[in-house]
């Protein structure tokens, strides 16, 4: 029985050494109009740490998002960076958006954008193109779900496929 228990150790080391921690390269984005607001208006969920490894990357800045030492360019670089990789058209015409901010949630970032002054019912189809990430992650995936004039659609966006349209 003891050397059972000394030799436990040695049968399970193998089975450790294949589980190792897969790391998961997603967004969510959500789009929906606001009667209120006659505004389109924009969510999505980035994983902080991808973020700030994007931001050293592209534009060598340590933002250290999420923390008491934050640089106060952050803001201005998310802005600058989902202004290129984050499109969105009406109608086949590209629509300019209003970056409002961000927060943080656990080690979530949830940035919000909206387009103000919509009027839905003249819309026919909008197209988002999701780029986030896919400069610096080979696996990253974003996901998009468009909720307007009662109609859903969601789509997985990745690099080869970065565009998803709603036909309303």
């Amino acid at each position: 029985m003891k050397s059972l228990k000394k030799l436990l150790p040695l049968l399970l080391l193998p089975l450790f050494a294949f589980t190792a921690v897969h790391k998961y390269y997603v967004s969510v984005t959500h789009v929906n109009y606001s009667e209120k607001d006659k505004a389109i208006q924009i969510t999505t969920r980035l994983f902080i740490d991808d973020f700030d490894r994007l931001l050293m990357a592209r534009y060598d800045l340590d933002a250290e998002l999420a923390t008491e030492k934050e640089s106060p360019l952050a803001d201005a670089y998310i802005e600058k960076y989902l202004r290129t990789k984050f499109l969105v058209s009406i109608d086949d015409r590209p629509v300019e958006y209003d970056f409002i901010g961000k927060r943080y949630d656990n080690d979530v970032m949830v940035c919000y954008i909206e387009i103000p002054e919509i009027d839905l019912s003249a819309i026919k189809t909008v197209e988002i193109e999701n780029a986030m990430l896919t400069d610096l992650f080979e696996e990253q995936q974003n996901l998009v779900h468009i909720n307007l004039k009662n109609k859903k659609k969601s789509f997985v966006l990745v690099k080869s496929r970065a565009k998803g349209m709603l036909n309303l």
